[in-house]
């Protein structure tokens, strides 16, 4: 089959510096509804995924997130709030993009293009067939990540990957892929809107599913969340209170008392009880 870029393709609007402000942001958000959809149509790829992962990190495996771009941050975002949501190892989840940390903020030419980078910043990190290494490319074209991808497969590392377009060298490559095509973007060839947002939300369901089936939330509660400013405290508090049916005092007695962990809040005062009621 052939592959098309439809992420690249001519916008379905023109004259867009003739267009009103209120014109302008009720078109995007247009195009913006029609992301939610296309991830819909990809949600048996995705389960796919997801049972993969978790395969991967019961047995002491790492997620990699490996991309250029507007691609590699957002998978270094979705990397970076595991720990203080989830209450993982920081190196359990591990975002790489194209050019190191310094193209988080600033774009590095050329990054992108190496066909060797990728996998040395993986062997880096002493990548292993322990891992499950996930690419990420809007356009599924990106060298840096496709070679890297291969490179895995090479080394009986699986691989997964995300991109937004059918049929890609990407999606070709990895032996788990997800395609979410969003079609032409509002302002031609700008795959941080739609492909962004796409890849934003399939990120979200891969490591929020991932982590409820590694047991990381009971009920709808994050009771591994790190609580790292007052407002999390609270939270922290409000849970407790909610889970044991205590008062506001009590929560924040218990909370001191367990270093402000949740889970371990919860599991103390349940333990207390037992033995009161063995007594």
């Amino acid at each position: 089959m052939t592959f098309e870029k439809t992420t690249e393709k001519e916008s379905k609007y023109n004259h867009l510096e003739k267009m009103s402000t209120l014109e302008l942001l009720k078109n995007i958000n247009k195009e913006d509804q029609t992301v939610p959809l296309a991830v819909k149509e990809a949600i048996p790829q995705i389960e796919i995924l997801v049972d993969q992962i978790v395969l991967k990190l019961k047995n002491n495996g790492r997620l990699f997130y490996i991309g250029a771009g507007t691609s590699g941050r957002l998978g270094i975002v979705d990397a970076s709030e595991c720990p203080p949501t989830f209450g993982v190892p920081h190196e359990m989840v591990i975002g790489l993009i194209a050019g190191g940390d310094k193209a988080i903020r600033k774009a590095v030419e050329f990054a992108e293009d190496s066909k060797n980078q990728g996998w040395i910043d993986l062997k880096s990190h002493n990548v292993s067939t322990k891992d499950i290494v996930i690419g990420i490319a809007a356009s599924g074209s990106t060298p840096y990540v496709i070679e890297a991808v291969k490179k895995c497969n090479h080394n009986n590392i699986i691989t997964g990957s995300i991109s937004c377009n059918k049929n890609s060298p990407l999606s070709n490559s990895a032996k788990f892929p997800v395609d979410i095509v969003v079609g032409p973007e509002f302002l031609t060839g700008s795959s941080r809107m739609k492909a962004g947002t796409a890849q934003k939300l399939v990120l979200n369901m891969l490591t929020t599913s991932t982590m409820i089936k590694l047991g990381r939330v009971k009920g709808n509660k994050m009771l591994d969340m790190q609580l790292s400013n007052n407002k999390l405290v609270n939270r922290g508090v409000k849970i407790i209170m909610l889970e044991l049916n205590i008062d506001e005092q009590k929560a924040i007695s218990l909370l001191k008392d367990n270093n402000n962990n949740v889970r371990g809040s919860i599991n103390a005062y349940n333990i207390s009880i037992d033995g009161n009621e063995k007594n």
